[in-house]
């Protein structure tokens, strides 16, 4: 249940970028970064869902369902979430209520769980209100900044609404999270947030496959510019998925104090991956820019000269990414990776510096700093990588026993 539910995610990602792809400006992309804020926190309140209660026993598959419909309605209502389009329903509207019936159905959920807890239902009333003052904010930011007299203030209002809504949910479930922010199951919460960069991940795989989709032939540089964005997401995949994701998910096993547990799963996971998420969809976002571009006969071998808007996606998007794993690093494991820390100031150094020059070549470069990071990262880990991944396959090991041996007995 809780896959199909990321299912209409994974489109939701997808048309997430198409705020910015149709015009690249600083305005769009903060309207990028505000959906997929509000998009993850929906998602993670799903994983608390799901981690509270199995998502497919009982009524449960009809709340999911109610969630999927109204999540996919969300997601098709993203590029209008702003900006109403003429013709059919208003965009804004339908995004804002969406959101609001995806919240209170999982609200609504937790209502029941906790119907014998007298402390934890009293609750559920501010829990209520969070996501309705969220929606009241979402649907002026969508009508009233075209009535304003002077325009040149609508666009300013309309995203200090956004911003403000998102404080209101975050700033507000953060602090009655110390109240009903539990974890049952470390490995489901943090499997289904593997999952989730996983899937992020994928964003930059089809951006790669649908970038040069213009009738146009498949060119060298059009080559050349896949099989780096390919590199920088096998970089990617290697920085999380070989070690630190075990790392951190033996680390919220070991947290056995509730206090503790629910601090990492909090700080750890749904605030820490966001960016990790983020930096992956900006990286997509750039390679479908200059996908398009190379695949054009008439841009140059090496492309146009890539600018200060494009060279800050690509490069911020890899240094969010970078900076969100080096976080995760400090606050579950108490240590500092170096490596990683150097390869971020180089970036950030050489940011500013590829500008001006073609878009194939800053590729190249970014591909180049950002393996070299990765790779003096894995093998300067002195025997920690090794420890975790041998613990990580004894217990799969141990389930994988442990299940055979059931199915001898019942099945």
């Amino acid at each position: 249940m809780e896959l199909f539910y990321d299912l209409v995610f994974v489109f939701a990602f997808l048309n997430v970028t198409s705020l910015t792809a149709t015009l690249a400006s600083p305005a769009n992309l903060y309207r990028c970064l505000l959906v997929l804020a509000l998009l993850w926190w929906t998602w993670s309140s799903s994983v608390r869902v799901g981690n509270a209660i199995r998502a497919d026993e009982g009524a449960l598959p009809v709340a999911g369902f109610v969630t999927i419909g109204a999540t996919f309605l969300l997601s098709l209502s993203v590029p209008s979430a702003f900006v109403d389009r003429p013709g059919g329903l208003s965009g804004p509207l339908v995004f804002a209520v969406s959101y609001l019936v995806i919240r209170l159905t999982q609200i609504a959920v937790f209502g029941w769980v906790e119907r014998i807890d007298p402390v934890q239902h009293a609750s559920l009333l501010p829990r209520v209100l969070l996501p309705t003052a969220t929606t009241v904010l979402l649907i002026v930011a969508g009508t009233a900044p075209a009535r304003l007299p002077d325009q040149r203030f609508a666009v300013p209002l309309q995203l200090s609404l956004w911003t403000v809504a998102l404080v209101v949910e975050y700033a507000g479930g953060t602090i009655l999270a110390r109240r009903w922010w539990v974890v049952t199951s470390a490995g489901h919460w943090a499997e289904r947030h593997a999952l989730m960069v996983l899937v992020a991940l994928g964003e930059s795989i089809i951006a790669l496959g649908l970038g040069p989709k213009t009738g146009l032939p498949l060119t060298g540089s059009v080559a050349v510019a896949a099989l780096l964005g390919i590199a920088i997401v096998v970089a990617f995949w290697w920085a999380y998925f070989d070690t630190l994701a075990d790392g951190l998910e033996q680390a919220l096993h070991r947290a056995r104090d509730p206090a503790v547990r629910r601090r990492l799963a909090r700080n750890v996971y749904t605030f820490l991956h966001l960016p990790l998420i983020t930096g992956e969809i900006l990286f997509a976002l750039g390679l479908k820019d200059l996908l398009a571009e190379v695949a054009d006969p008439a841009t140059p071998a090496w492309g146009v000269p890539l600018g200060g808007f494009w060279a800050a996606v690509f490069f911020g998007g890899v240094i969010l990414y970078l900076l969100s794993l080096i976080g995760c690093a400090l606050v579950a494991l108490r240590e500092v990776r170096w490596p990683l820390v150097v390869t971020v100031v180089v970036l950030a150094v050489t940011a500013p510096l590829v500008a001006p020059i073609p878009e194939l070549a800053a590729l190249a470069l970014l591909a180049l700093i950002t393996t070299a990071g990765v790779i003096v990262e894995t093998f300067r880990e002195d025997g920690w990588r090794r420890q975790v991944r041998h613990l990580a396959l004894e217990e799969r090991l141990a389930v994988e026993a442990e299940q055979s041996r059931w199915r001898r007995q019942h099945l």
